[in-house]
C-alpha cells in the first residue's frame, strides 16, 4: 500500500508525544497526505496543529491502520475508544512497552490484524531501530505497511516470536539510555582527569556518536574494530584491562543490567 492509498483509506495515530510525533513527521515527509491523518490526543502541541491533520475529529468508519501510541499507563482509558474498528480490516499497530498482543485481543477482538512494536528514542532523529511481531490474523502485506511506516524513523527487524519483546526492551527499547550514561560518565572521568566540563562533554559525545556511527558503516566486527584501535601494551589497552575485566567491567555489568531490564519488562507485560 503506497502513501496514497494509505491516506485514502485513512491512518488513526492515537497519541502524539514525542515518538508519535517523529513518526508523523517521517510519514508526512514521505508524501502521506495530512488530510489522511486523524490524530487522537488531548494536549495536541502547536507543531501537530500546524501539520494540517485532523486532531480529535470524528474517525473513518474502516481505516486502513491504527498506531497506538500512547503510554502503557493511558492503554486502558484510549483503546476502548477503537474498539469498533476492531476484528476487521484495519490493522493495529502499537509502539507502546509493556502491552502484549494478547492484551489487544481482549480489548479489540480476537480476530484484529495486530502488530506490536518496540522502537527507541533515536527515532526522534531518524536514527532508531524498532522490532515487530504480528498475531496470526497479520498478514505479510500488514506486515510490510509496518515495517514501511516504522522505516520512517529507522531500521526495521522482524521477531521470530513475541517472547523475544522483552530482551528487545532491555536491549535496544531501553539501551540508548545505557550510552547516555555512558557519555556522562566519560565526560565526569574526563572533568577528574583536569578537562573543563564542556570540553569533557564535548569530547565525549563526539567520541560516542563517532564510534557508533563507524561500528554501523564499517564491515568489520565491533571486535575487529576494537582490535584495530588497541596498540599492544599502549593507552587503549590499559583502558580495556579494566572495563573487559570478567567480574567487575563491562561484560558482567552490562549483563546484569540488560537482564534486570528484560524481567522488568516481563513484569510488566504481565500487568
Amino acid at each position: 500500500m503506497d502513501m496514497t492509498e494509505l491516506g485514502r483509506r485513512g491512518l488513526v495515530l492515537l497519541g502524539c508525544g514525542k515518538m508519535g510525533s517523529a513518526m508523523l513527521a517521517g510519514w508526512l515527509k514521505r508524501g502521506l497526505a495530512p488530510s489522511g491523518v486523524w490524530v487522537i490526543d488531548p494536549n495536541p502541541s502547536d507543531w501537530l496543529r500546524g501539520t494540517g491533520v485532523q486532531i480529535n475529529a470524528i474517525l473513518p468508519d474502516t481505516p486502513a491502520i491504527v498506531i497506538v501510541a500512547v503510554k502503557p499507563q493511558m492503554m486502558g482509558d484510549a483503546l476502548p475508544v477503537l474498539a469498533a474498528v476492531g476484528n476487521g480490516d484495519t490493522l493495529f499497530v502499537s509502539v507502546a512497552a509493556g502491552t502484549s498482543i494478547a492484551r489487544f485481543e481482549e480489548v479489540l477482538g480476537a480476530k484484529t490484524p495486530i502488530i506490536r512494536a518496540m522502537p527507541n528514542t533515536p527515532a526522534a532523529v531518524g536514527r532508531g531501530i524498532s522490532a515487530i511481531i504480528g498475531n496470526a490474523h497479520a498478514g505479510q502485506a500488514q506486515m510490510d505497511l509496518a515495517e514501511d511506516l516504522l522505516s520512517a524513523v529507522g531500521q526495521v527487524v522482524r521477531l521470530e516470536t513475541e517472547g523475544q519483546m522483552d530482551a528487545v526492551t532491555g536491549l535496544s527499547g531501553s539501551g540508548p539510555a545505557y550510552v547516555f550514561h555512558l557519555i556522562e560518565t566519560m565526560a565526569a572521568a574526563g572533568e577528574a582527569q583536569g578537562l573543563s566540563p564542556g570540553l569533557a562533554l564535548q569530547l565525549a559525545r563526539a567520541t560516542v556518536a563517532g564510534a557508533g556511527a563507524l561500528a554501523e558503516e564499517a564491515d568489520e566486527t565491533p571486535a575487529q574494530l576494537r582490535i584495530n584501535v588497541t596498540s599492544p601494551n599502549g593507552t587503549t589497552q590499559a583502558a580495556l584491562e579494566v572495563l573487559m575485566d570478567p567480574k567487575t567491567g563491562f561484560p558482567s555489568l552490562l549483563d546484569r543490567a540488560i537482564t534486570a531490564a528484560t524481567e522488568r519488562s516481563k513484569e510488566l507485560s504481565r500487568g
